[in-house]
């Protein structure tokens, strides 16, 4: 389904004075005003084609009824997120859960609702029912060649399906690992699978981009081939300029120090960018923000010096995803809160006296570094968000108009209570 603009415009208008008043307040303090609400207006996050269907647990899975039926419905789905927050206008697909039967028409229906393809995924974590080989023991590094060999065409398959949509990346994330002590011989299977790795980087177009992901554990939890960023920074340093580390922020061990991380592989060229998501223990998939923030913007304040250090685009120098899972949410919902949480964060870090922190670090004046930054991370920046998408033509409260206008009960209408997602 689709919202007609006037209904956005009739909302934003009885909103409209209640935000001048929280704008013209906020904006009395803010330098480069219209600077930043141009770079905000630009910034855009990716929407992965399965966040659109109720997640789950190996417990169990509880749908909520009007999930999209086919890789069309989900466009439609991202194209209602864009219409409201105005920062949404791209779907990232995962192969083969969305396998696009007709690329003209599916790139017709995205350039309709004002959507592209950002990165596309493979997938070889789980077998298919078409499959000869069982990824039971692995992919890209198991011992049997003929299961490389599966799992590395599968991965130039993906690359031809986004060449189609004119994707201009492939993003990788292996469970390849072991359960036990002595199940496998890892320097073997770190070297089987940058051979593996080789075959796949020599299949990309020259404008293309390989993106490597990293997990410490789960589904192995004794070791995983790619098990952290410094794993994933060597491959991709062997394979080429085309190779780049992707961050998943739940993709790491309690405590882990992400901005550093992320500073670092921006230092030398090598940051793809982020799956954005929030946890309290692991690989928890949670909405972004809604557990550590404070966290989101030191990792966003690293980002926007090192970008800015390099004269990159903040909008296109990296890519930006969303990968959750919301087990008790309306997915919708919880996609708009993550994207508003990422632009708030992102926000909060153009706000920082970046000359007032290097001087303050320079003299060691530890308490004034930290008060820099705290004053930047507790300004409220939503009335500047809110007017970026009254400005591209979106909602000013973006969850307010889907609530208003009980769109996952139309949406149950119209597909039906117990339609599941395609690819969970």
């Amino acid at each position: 389904m689709q919202l007609e603009k006037s209904i956005i415009d009739d909302a934003n208008h009885k909103q409209q004075a209640a935000h001048q008043r929280r704008f013209d307040f906020v904006a009395a303090d803010i330098k480069d005003l219209d600077i930043i609400l141009k770079k905000l207006g630009n910034f855009q996050i990716a929407i992965p084609s399965w966040a659109l269907g109720t997640g789950g647990t190996r417990f169990g899975r509880f749908s909520g009824g009007g999930e999209p039926r086919s890789l069309e419905e989900k466009i439609e789905d991202v194209g209602l997120i864009h219409a409201l927050n105005k920062s949404s206008n791209s779907i990232s697909l995962h192969i083969p859960w969305d396998i696009p039967d007709n690329a003209t028409s599916v790139k017709a229906l995205a350039a309709q609702l004002g959507l592209h393809f950002d990165a596309v995924n493979s997938n070889t974590f789980q077998d298919q029912s078409s499959q000869q080989h069982s990824y039971k023991y692995g992919s890209l590094h198991h011992v049997d060649k003929a299961v490389r060999k599966q799992a590395v065409e599968h991965n130039i398959e993906v690359i031809n399906y986004g060449i189609e949509l004119h994707s201009k990346a492939l993003s990788l994330w292996l469970s390849d690992g072991s359960n036990f002590p002595g199940q496998l011989n890892m320097r073997g299977a770190f070297e089987r699978t940058l051979k593996s790795l080789q075959e796949i980087y020599e299949a990309l177009p020259a404008d293309w981009k390989l993106w490597i992901e990293y997990k410490p554990y789960e589904p192995n939890f004794y070791s995983t081939t790619i098990g952290d960023w410094g794993q994933s920074y060597l491959l991709a340093s062997k394979l080429g300029n085309q190779a780049q580390t992707l961050v998943d922020l739940g993709h790491h061990l309690q405590g882990a120090n992400i901005e550093q991380i992320v500073s670092l592989l921006l230092m030398e060229g090598k940051l793809a960018g982020f799956h954005f998501n929030d946890s309290k223990y692991g690989d928890d998939d949670l909405t972004v923000g809604s557990i550590n923030p404070y966290q989101l913007f030191l990792i966003f304040n690293e980002l926007v010096e090192g970008m800015d250090a390099r004269g990159m685009n903040h909008a296109t120098g990296i890519g930006w995803m969303i990968d959750a899972s919301h087990n008790i949410k309306d997915p919708v919902e919880d996609l708009l809160q993550s994207v508003e949480a990422i632009k708030i964060a992102y926000t909060q870090a153009l706000l920082v006296d970046q000359q007032a922190l290097k001087q303050a670090q320079q003299q060691n004046d530890v308490v004034l570094a930290q008060e820099i930054l705290q004053h930047a991370y507790r300004t409220d920046v939503r009335p500047l968000l809110a007017e970026s998408r009254l400005r591209a033509g979106g909602a000013l409260q973006p969850l307010d108009v889907y609530r208003q206008q009980a769109v996952r009960k139309q949406l149950i209408n119209e597909r039906g209570a117990l339609a599941v997602s395609t690819g969970l």
